[in-house]
């Protein structure tokens, strides 16, 4: 049950008469990569106030309240006087007065906490690292300690961060569009820009900050699993952790030929796929191999090779690949891949040819659907295992951010530009000038595809390259990155609601992909971290 007996008040002590002092955080800079500009602390609350128990002696404290690596991340210390022991702490951040977006809201298990260091078993400390704060505010902290006993004891936190001003002049400055409307049936509430300025940046759907850390590695390869950033690195070649207390770790990808990560890490079937330049023996393959890692280790688990498993089929229904399958050239042009548990499969983007279904296990080519007026469709090996889009629908046109619908249904961005990287004379395509998201249906047995959903914003806006279109964890909303709209000088960050609705609209300055290459929600709303 709560025990409200045990509430404990911590405030400012020259707003509100009680016994804590003010807790203000500083930090500039960091954000989306800028200058590594540590957060300091300039004030703590110690020993604060608390209604006592009968007993006198209040049995959770805070102790201290440290920042963290920039004002969206603090520790708060907390003291333990009870004879209960804690099971889990949750906290939850109040919204600013008139936004919209949902309260930042975490709980953490005893477990999470004393494998990170947080907590030791017996121990009367426990640190509770606090993201999502706003900067430049007075946040509001509920903190919660469950017991053994089953209680609750309830503490209240004020937590005064300094400003934020993100070096690159970009991140916390956005032009809203249109705002999120109070009462909307939008299925998220934040989402995370992959950045090549720096780390990914977090940002709720009313277009305010709300998480970002110093680091001079930019984070295009990146994707929000475990409770944590997983980022493909390249000098060295390596997978960084990057925790939300702003902690990181790496690992290592022994492999002796792989020579850099790019584009997209996606969910795989037991780790993470990635996209890898790879080069052997004085052969280059560019963006045509797929890799399956361990999400903590960076362990090879699956690899697969594009070039060689075209070319094995082409061959074995007598085409002669060598004039497609091009080494030491971007021929394929693979940007994301995605696996499907309906058939142990992988789903795999080439910007420049179709996106292509192949079996997890073997490689063996099941499908391909794409533009059929390009160069892969004068290979009679390759016609043969094209679907046959309905009447009507848009093909797949130098898309990016495959993925698999909540209904089963293929996503893609479909950005809407030929292929640039086809021998000379060689047939390009169609290149339109608007940019859809498209969701297929595929019926394999019949070898037909017909597109289910489009959005295509009233074919207002074009991004030619890089971009996405990813559904929340729950639900059918959407939040799609025109990563390269007005030729590159802005990215559009978009939130459709399951009707399609546009329930927000954010614009922010970029050159080239820089801003926003992909961006997805991520549940700072309703985040459980259990081990």
């Amino acid at each position: 049950m709560s025990n409200r007996a045990h509430r404990v008040a911590v405030c400012r002590s020259s707003l509100i008469p009680c016994a804590a002092a003010a807790l203000v955080l500083c930090g500039c800079g960091g954000g989306g990569g800028g200058a590594s500009n540590t957060a300091a602390l300039l004030a703590t609350a110690v020993a604060p106030a608390a209604v006592a128990p009968s007993d006198g002696t209040p049995p959770v404290t805070v102790a201290a309240v440290r920042a963290g690596v920039s004002p969206f991340i603090a520790f708060v210390d907390l003291q333990l006087s009870g004879a209960a022991a804690p099971t889990s702490v949750h906290y939850r951040i109040e919204a600013k007065p008139g936004t919209v977006s949902r309260p930042v809201d975490v709980s953490y298990a005893m477990a999470y906490l004393q494998r990170r260091g947080y907590a030791v078993a017996g121990s009367s400390t426990i640190t509770v690292p606090v993201f999502g704060l706003y900067s430049n505010y007075a946040n509001q902290v509920d903190v919660d300690v469950q017991t053994t006993d089953g209680q609750t004891e309830e503490l209240s936190v004020e937590v005064e961060t300094a400003a934020y001003s993100d070096p690159n002049g970009i991140y916390d400055r956005p032009v809203v569009m249109k705002a999120r409307a109070a009462g909307d049936s939008l299925g998220f509430n934040y989402f995370y820009m992959k950045s090549n300025l720096g780390s990914p940046v977090v940002v709720d759907t009313d277009g305010q900050m709300r998480w970002a850390v110093p680091s001079p590695m930019p984070s295009p390869s990146s994707l929000f699993v475990d409770d944590r950033f997983v980022i493909g690195d390249s000098t060295p070649i390596e997978t960084r952790r990057l925790e939300l207390d702003g902690t990181a770790s790496e690992s290592l990808l022994v492999a002796t030929d792989i020579i850099d990560f790019h584009h997209n890490i996606d969910p795989g079937k037991v780790g993470l796929l990635a996209e890898v330049d790879t080069a052997l023996n004085g052969v280059t393959n560019i963006e045509s191999v797929l890799v399956e890692v361990d999400r903590n280790s960076a362990t090879m688990l699956a690899r697969w090779d594009l070039a060689d498993i075209l070319s094995r089929y082409m061959q074995s229904q007598g085409d002669d690949p060598t004039s497609f399958v091009r080494p030491g050239v971007d021929w394929f042009h693979m940007n994301a891949a995605t696996y499907d548990p309906s058939d142990d499969s992988l789903i795999v983007s080439s910007r420049e040819n179709f996106i292509v279904k192949i079996d997890y296990a073997s490689g063996n080519l099941i499908w391909i659907l794409g533009d059929p007026t390009k160069y892969w469709h004068t290979f009679p090996s390759l016609a043969a295992k094209s679907l046959t889009l309905a009447a009507g629908g848009l093909y797949p046109i130098g898309q990016h951010a495959v993925s698999i619908t909540h209904d089963g249904l293929v996503q893609v961005f479909n950005d809407g530009l030929g292929s640039v990287n086809q021998p000379a004379g060689a047939p390009v395509g169609e290149s339109r000038t608007y940019s859809a998201v498209s969701a297929y249906s595929i019926d394999a047995a019949h070898q037909a595809a017909t597109e289910v959903r489009r959005f295509d914003n009233g074919q207002s806006i074009y991004s030619s390259i890089c971009s996405s279109a990813y559904e929340a964890p729950v639900g059918a909303s959407m939040l799609i990155s025109y990563a390269f709209a007005d030729n590159g000088t802005h990215a559009r960050l978009i939130g459709l609601d399951e009707s399609q609705n546009v329930a927000f609209d954010f614009e922010y300055p970029t050159i080239g992909c820089n801003t926003s290459w992909n961006a997805q929600p991520i549940p700072f709303e309703s985040m459980t971290f259990s081990q």
